[in-house]
């Protein structure tokens, strides 16, 4: 394999472990406030991608011209609006979700395995209430951006991919800052650490619960848009594997470590990518994408038998 065949299937392998990247991100968030593993977030993604399918479609019939292509500015406004719109209103269904299904149970003292449960049901729920309203047929994301491509030393690339890593780094560096260095950020630790004394000390435990819902999830619509800008294809069950990946991700990474989700989901996007690359080597035709996932959660079950708590995890000591 010669440099630029590493460096092209390295850019891939960035693209797509930073889809995984920003989904565990929103698992991570959860589990770092709540020690809940929402796994409803793979669904999350999908109405995230859906919602952003609707307000692009929406904009664009309204900017479009049928003499004229749209400008550069008017893309822009168009993807960045669709963004906003998009992580917004995710992030109210997040907030929903939480404080009719989740809320109820906390505050009732009710065991994480109904809570789990209680997420299960409501991934399944979004995946079959997008499946009775809008029908199995997939949707063509529309094109925000017109693809470029760009050919640097034998290495091609995109626009669209250097968007997607690129979001996906900032966004990691965003949320880092936002949890070490704010108010908000220093009170969801607290609750991570303990949730019972938080409340005595006047943090408004709820509201704390709720903006990690809101982050989460935004993040998560966030993930849906770039996906759809990147492969124009969505489907209702989109979220279901991608989304068990991107909790696998987190977990390897070290689940509640903002860092270790970005490391497990870039870790994950690579081996994938590489898995399916080694098998066009002449000697490794064995290796086909049919392996893909074989290998890479083989990979994933050595680092956690190494290292139980992920890569950047700690283990939690309860006192009792």
């Amino acid at each position: 394999m010669t440099l630029d065949i590493f460096l092209q299937h390295l850019l891939n392998a960035l693209q797509w472990g930073s889809f995984y990247a920003l989904i565990a991100l929103g698992y991570t968030m959860v589990y770092g406030v709540l020690l809940l593993i929402n796994f409803a977030h793979g669904d999350i993604f999908m109405v995230g991608a859906y919602v952003g399918f609707f307000i692009a479609t929406f904009l664009l019939g309204i900017f479009s011209n049928a003499a004229a292509p749209l400008p550069t500015w008017a893309s822009l406004l168009i993807l960045i609006l669709t963004i906003l719109g998009s992580m917004v209103i995710t992030g109210g269904v997040g907030v929903g979700i939480e404080r009719v299904a989740y809320r109820p149970l906390r505050e009732r003292g009710a065991s994480r395995l109904y809570l789990v449960i209680t997420a299960l049901m409501i991934g399944i729920l979004l995946e079959y209430l997008n499946l009775s309203i809008l029908g199995a047929a997939d949707r063509g994301f529309p094109e925000l951006i017109q693809t470029k491509i760009y050919t640097v030393g034998g290495v091609s690339f995109t626009n669209i991919k250097l968007l997607v890593i690129g979001l996906a780094i900032l966004v990691m560096v965003i949320l880092e800052l936002i949890v070490r260095h704010t108010k908000i950020g220093m009170a969801m630790r607290a609750i991570s650490y303990d949730k019972v004394a938080v409340p005595l000390m006047g943090v408004p435990i709820n509201a704390i619960i709720s903006a990690t819902f809101v982050i989460g999830s935004a993040l998560a619509a966030l993930a849906g848009i770039m996906y759809g800008s990147a492969y124009h294809v969505l489907s209702f069950d989109m979220g279901i594997l991608i989304g068990w990946k991107a909790f696998i991700s987190a977990v390897v990474g070290g689940i509640g470590e903002i860092r270790g989700a970005m490391v497990g989901g870039f870790l994950l996007g690579f081996i994938e990518v590489f898995v399916v690359a080694l098998g066009q080597i002449p000697g490794f035709e064995w290796l086909s994408s049919t392996y893909r996932d074989l290998v890479a959660f083989t990979v994933l079950l050595v680092i956690l038998t190494i290292r139980p708590t992920g890569i950047f995890g700690v283990a939690r000591r309860q006192k009792v």
